[in-house]
């Protein structure tokens, strides 16, 4: 099966990084599953028919910066839904798979969860790796940032 989706592909690293986490989630649930078999799982979420066909895909190009200079996106910022726009891109030659973006909200989003106070950002600067999700964690363990492809 080809791949079918407009999404450019994430790097061998996080695709295998996806394979560990769902592997370790699914293990959690009492469902245990070998490391090739998450590889294959997640090999068909991207319409592939089975890990090698992946794999010589992602092998065989050449890396590729999904986030691009104005570009719609939309996900979440502290828990908080948005759709942005892209203002400013930067890959961090230091931290491969890193980007440093700048989004500009449609609409403000209030990053204070207290009744009486309010703090609305409509720009915003952040570092997300090429799965969408900033390396940084709130408190609870979400990233900052998760983008929605």
């Amino acid at each position: 099966m080809p791949h079918l989706s407009n999404a450019p592909l994430p790097s061998l690293e996080a695709v295998k990084d996806q394979a560990k986490r769902l592997r370790a989630h699914l293990d959690r649930e009492g469902e245990a599953i070998t490391h090739s078999r998450a590889l294959e799982l997640i090999a068909a979420q991207y319409g592939f028919r089975d890990w090698n066909t992946l794999h010589a895909r992602i092998g065989n190009r050449p890396p590729l910066n999904p986030w691009l200079l104005g570009s719609r996106v939309s996900g979440t910022y502290l828990g908080h839904a948005f759709n942005a726009e892209i203002i400013s891109v930067k890959a961090f030659s230091n931290k491969p798979g890193h980007y440093r973006l700048t989004l500009k909200f449609d609409d403000a989003v209030d990053v204070v969860t207290f009744d009486s106070f309010s703090a609305f950002r409509r720009r915003i600067n952040c570092t997300v790796d090429e799965t969408g999700r900033s390396p940084a964690k709130t408190s609870d363990g979400r990233p900052h940032v998760e983008l929605a492809w």
